[in-house]
């Protein structure tokens, strides 16, 4: 695994990023015991069925606190289906798991039924509980989002690292704001939402040391109504670019015409004319990282941020659009080009910074 300085090497307390996206739930029932126990929604994917697969094939089940269209979780399950898609891996998972003894039960279960060689998911909710069972079966690999660190020898964490997008859509929008003031909607002042709008900050501040971020914080990981107040606080405190932390605020940005950049999977599709760019968290890396590691039989717990990284493919700045309504300079997209390169050969490290940022705000409070 890549070596990563102590503060790389800190987990995010808790997570959700995005808006919700369908299509991800797959539907042949692969345990009673599971459905039962857990309430949740099972399937098989393309790559097969059951356990270890007869070839030697690495088999993975997926075990999400969430429903699928809830993109953190979604995010995961995406790479573990192409995985399946390449015949790299076989591939079953259970979502829905919003307790702690849901998700123990579900862990269980498989455990007994499949006995899969990795068992990777979202262990948030139920810290205490996936780490219980991890200990317990040792053989097995687990890989979880998780808010600690890493516990031998089988128990590895990971998490969505999205400094190096997020720099990169904050240089767009510096060189886009008018007005001087960019808003940022965000879900709640944790390290892992603080560290992406940080960045965000830092690049437009670069471009155009005098903007100003004003910064709002929901309290909620999925609140599209109270996002989109907050978006439109921030347009009438004079911000004309906006950064959709949170669902929401894509069509307050819309309805007012102003460009915005959109979470975790591309959303341009959700206002063609003013999504400018999203960040991307691209898991298949890590995938790629823990299969290739229990496949050779150096498996052994990690924490696995640096696979989230840019450098590495974890994550990227989706295509600038072409078709906004309003003109985006050409040489403000090649100094955004120029740093992106930057990033990818290494010459150039995006900080992590995961403090709360200077004077943002809480709704409510």
């Amino acid at each position: 695994m890549p070596s990563m300085s102590s503060t790389q090497q800190t987990a995010g307390r808790r997570r959700r990023a995005g808006s919700a996206r369908p299509g991800l739930v797959a539907g042949i029932a692969v345990s009673a015991l599971v459905l039962a126990a857990c309430g949740g929604t099972t399937g098989e994917e393309s790559g097969g069925s059951s356990s270890s697969a007869d070839d030697g094939t690495i088999s993975v089940f997926g075990a999400f606190a969430t429903p699928l269209e809830e993109p953190w979780d979604g995010a995961i399950h995406a790479a573990l289906t192409a995985a399946a898609d390449d015949g790299e891996i076989e591939y079953q998972h259970v979502d829905d798991l919003g307790t702690a003894d849901e998700m123990e039960r579900a862990l269980r279960d498989i455990i007994a039924t499949e006995d899969p060689d990795v068992i990777i998911g979202d262990a948030f909710a139920a810290e205490e509980a996936v780490r219980e069972v991890a200990a317990e079966f040792p053989d097995t690999a687990f890989a979880f989002g998780s808010g600690g660190a890493e516990q031998a020898p089988n128990f590895s964490v990971f998490d969505n690292w999205l400094q190096d997008p997020a720099y990169l859509a904050g240089m767009l929008a510096g060189g886009l704001t008018k007005t001087g003031t960019i808003g940022v909607v965000g879900a709640m002042p944790i390290p892992e939402v603080n560290r992406i709008v940080n960045a965000f900050t830092a690049g437009a501040q670069e471009q155009n040391p005098a903007a100003r971020v004003t910064v709002s914080f929901i309290n909620s990981f999925f609140d599209p109504a109270t996002a989109k107040q907050a978006a439109e606080a921030a347009i009438a405190g004079g911000a004309d670019v906006l950064f959709a932390e949170r669902d929401g605020v894509i069509a307050a940005a819309e309805e007012n015409k102003l460009p915005v950049f959109g979470m975790m999977v591309d959303q341009q599709e959700q206002a063609p004319e003013y999504v400018v760019s999203s960040l991307i968290w691209d898991m298949r890396p890590t995938v790629d990282a823990v299969v290739g590691a229990v496949a050779d039989g150096s498996y052994q717990a990690s924490n696995l941020a640096e696979y989230s990284f840019m450098k590495n493919k974890g994550s990227s700045l989706a295509p600038i659009n072409t078709g906004t309504a309003f003109p985006i300079p050409a040489e403000l997209t090649a100094k955004v080009e120029e740093r992106q390169a930057a990033i990818l050969d290494g010459s150039v490290v995006t900080p992590v910074d995961e403090n709360e940022p200077a004077g943002s705000t809480t709704v409510g409070e």
